[in-house]
């Protein structure tokens, strides 16, 4: 009785105070309020943060482990897991259904930045042999046709090759595009050299489904001395997000589904990136420069990297996970062209990639630095799929955090 009696006290005064509150607002002018209202926040803030002060660490002997031949053999993905990666014999597959392709060519961002790229800047295409690898539907071989080039060589391993063979022959193009079905690895050019490399190579994250590296054994085969790539730069960048609307819809939702507790996927669904467009408004750090690849001298081990990131936050919030997007440029171009994937320029279907902290959220303060390193390796049992592995790192006045968490990109 004494316990229900002393909630009730507290209600009443909790009632009193938001009527204060209320009547305050009523009788001051717009800026009183508005300076009411902050000040509030923030004293709501700072005891909410003193009381939850606290220390957040991995204590693991793999957590502060960025060695890239070691950092992913103690990931936490299990045996019952099977079933996680993928064959690898999906990639070829996929790209042999139209949609995929449709999905591309309505993408005028991307379709347009080759475009204006290749047909803006006839001066570098006319007269030149071009090969065009993973070719899709021949829309870059054509451009290359177009603007002038002396020949052109496609090559895709999928079946849609077939059709782009028949689109070729619709356009009378047939004398200027060679169409090569087979892995650009395996297959031999008719030509020792070429003088350009166009491809469309780039995946989520940007380095998803590893096509990158079968352009690059390309370029160090056939690329002439004095070839030209397009794209011929790409950089990766990250920043910190708080989107509650999403955590909820995916994380969530798996407390209760339909009355069953299904919690136990939430563990599993933490190691799936989110391949989504983010609400710019949901980013609440400075984007950084994660990496940066220069195309025409980049290794494919350079492919696997450990990358460090340092940003300030830009507003008190909470940050809930990095958002990791990239940028491609065409620098040979008269007039340079990027093409970008930003959620601050105009939507990709490539959109960015979301890395939630597993189960918690991070107090942040305007002008906190959040920083860590970011692990990235091919999946040995799949290496179009990536093991990815981030640190969290973040300590103010008010929470000391440090923990990394381990992602599987498939």
């Amino acid at each position: 009785m004494d316990q229900k009696n002393s909630e009730n006290n507290q209600m009443q005064i909790e009632e009193e105070n938001s009527s204060q509150k209320i009547n305050y607002y009523h009788n001051h002018d717009v800026n009183q309020k508005l300076d009411c209202l902050e000040g509030y926040m923030h004293n709501h803030r700072s005891q909410y943060c003193k009381m939850c002060k606290r220390t957040s660490k991995d204590i693991g002997n793999n957590h502060n482990n960025f060695n890239l031949d070691t950092c992913f053999d103690n990931d936490n993905i299990k045996e019952e897991s099977k079933g996680y990666e993928r064959n690898q014999d999906y990639y070829y597959d996929s790209y042999s259904h139209f949609n995929i392709h449709e999905d591309m060519l309505k993408d005028k961002v991307r379709t347009k930045a080759y475009m204006k790229s290749i047909l803006d800047n006839k001066n570098l295409f006319e007269g030149k042999i071009v090969l065009d690898i993973g070719c899709g539907t021949g829309i870059l071989s054509i451009f290359a046709a177009k603007a002038g080039a002396k020949h052109v060589y496609g090559v895709d391993n999928a079946n849609i090759i077939l059709h782009a063979k028949a689109i070729v022959k619709n356009n009378n193009l047939a004398d200027k595009i060679t169409l090569i079905q087979g892995k650009m690895e395996e297959v031999e050019l008719p030509v020792e050299k070429v003088d350009i490399i166009i491809s469309e190579w780039m995946g989520y994250f940007l380095l998803y489904e590893s096509m990158l590296d079968c352009v690059l054994d390309a370029r160090d085969k056939y690329l002439a001395s004095d070839g030209l790539m397009f794209p011929n730069k790409a950089t990766m960048f990250i920043s910190s997000f708080c989107n509650d609307e999403i955590y909820n819809q995916r994380f969530d939702f798996w407390d209760k589904v339909y009355g069953v507790d299904m919690s136990c996927m939430k563990q599993w669904v933490y190691k799936e990136p989110l391949v989504d467009q983010a609400d710019r408004g949901t980013i609440n750090g400075d984007f950084v420069k994660l990496i940066e690849f220069d195309l025409e001298t980049v290794k494919k081990t350079d492919l696997d990297f450990v990358a460090e990131y340092t940003l300030k936050i830009r507003r008190d919030d909470y940050v809930q996970g990095v958002i990791i997007w990239w940028d491609v440029y065409f620098n040979y171009c008269k007039i340079p062209i990027k093409l970008s994937t930003s959620p601050f320029a105009s939507e990709t279907h490539w959109k960015q990639t979301m890395f939630f902290i597993e189960n918690e959220d991070i107090p942040v303060i305007k002008g906190d630095t959040l920083s860590g390193k970011v692990a990235v390796k091919k999946c040995t049992k799949n290496p179009r799929d990536l093991d990815i592995k981030i640190q969290f790192k973040l300590e103010n006045r008010e929470i000391d955090f440090d923990k990394s968490f381990v992602y599987k990109m498939n």
